[in-house]
């Protein structure tokens, strides 16, 4: 029987209710380059937590942080002690040395400086940096600094890229983050200092420069009691990545391999095969079809 021009429209308005219902979401990566990618942490919109989706993100193989003062690229992240480490193309180390503005974290940000970060500020001004503060007594002045900044200052001011620039040590001054303040902040404009090296580890090389892991490490925490979610837990050992759904009633979803989501876990995601899976979808679609056929048939 040939079916009339309301008939197609009718059709067409059932797939269009229905096709989305079939459609599978976007399926979440495990990996971005080289680097996994676990919860808190995701690949896209719908993948990891929606907190952390404006600052960690997947471009091109490459995973990134950012923050209102620049883009910077993720090198690695300890999920075990909840830390990320990240590098600054602006940073100078013992063999670069650049002016940067500096660097800072978004204060609402679930983000905080780890205890292993140092920071340097390089080539500041003796007579107009607000880091220095006077001595009346022998009218010199003296940076506001952490008192083991000295070695660091001079170590650092021996490398070779630092050592050509010619710069007294005392322009040279080390804060660890608790002195950055609340703000998280180091404004190198204000600070009337031209570049900043950070390094969070010496690699067993306290006398070597060269050989400090330089970077900023960055810690995160999952929630305010830093607890990992259940729900997150069942959904990885079913093959899964923790994420979240866009309704707000239902802010949870286990995304699973085929690309489906669901509120529980994959409960066939590791188990059932790629032909399995198509089976399924054929099946989904036969049924539609079918119920779309029935429609049109009491209509025609």
């Amino acid at each position: 029987m040939k079916a009339n021009n309301s008939s197609i429209t009718l059709f067409s308005a059932i797939l269009l209710i229905f096709l989305p219902c079939l459609a599978s979401s976007q399926t979440c990566q495990k990996t971005c380059g080289k680097l996994p990618i676990k919860y808190p942490f995701g690949t896209g919109s719908g993948c990891g937590d929606p907190r952390f989706q404006p600052y960690v993100a997947c471009s091109q193989e490459q995973l990134t942080y950012t923050t209102h003062t620049g883009c910077y690229t993720i090198t690695s992240i300890d999920y075990t002690n909840q830390v990320m480490y990240i590098s600054d193309a602006t940073m100078s180390t013992c063999s670069c040395t650049q002016p940067s503005k500096g660097f800072g974290l978004d204060w609402d940000a679930p983000f905080s400086f780890h205890d292993s970060t140092v920071f340097a500020v390089l080539d500041c001004s003796m007579t107009s940096s607000p880091i220095y503060r006077g001595d009346s007594g022998s009218n010199a002045t003296f940076p506001m600094c952490d008192s083991k900044g000295g070695s660091v200052c001079s170590l650092l001011y021996s490398c070779e890229a630092m050592s050509r620039l010619s710069l007294a040590i005392s322009t040279c001054c080390v804060y660890t983050p608790v002195d950055l303040g609340p703000a998280f902040e180091m404004d190198l404009q204000k600070l009337h200092c031209t570049s900043y090296s950070a390094f969070y580890g010496f690699n067993s090389q306290e006398s070597n420069p060269e050989g400090w892991k330089y970077g900023i490490a960055i810690k995160y925490k999952f929630n305010y009691n830093n607890d990992y979610p259940t729900l997150c837990t069942s959904c990885e050992k079913s093959g899964g990545v923790c994420g979240y759904d866009s309704s707000p009633d239902k802010p949870y979803a286990c995304n699973c391999p085929d690309g489906l989501n669901t509120t529980t876990d994959c409960i066939y995601g590791g188990s059932w095969s790629h032909g399995s899976r198509f089976l399924l979808r054929k099946a989904e679609a036969l049924w539609l079809f079918g119920f779309t056929w029935f429609v049109l048939s009491a209509f025609v």
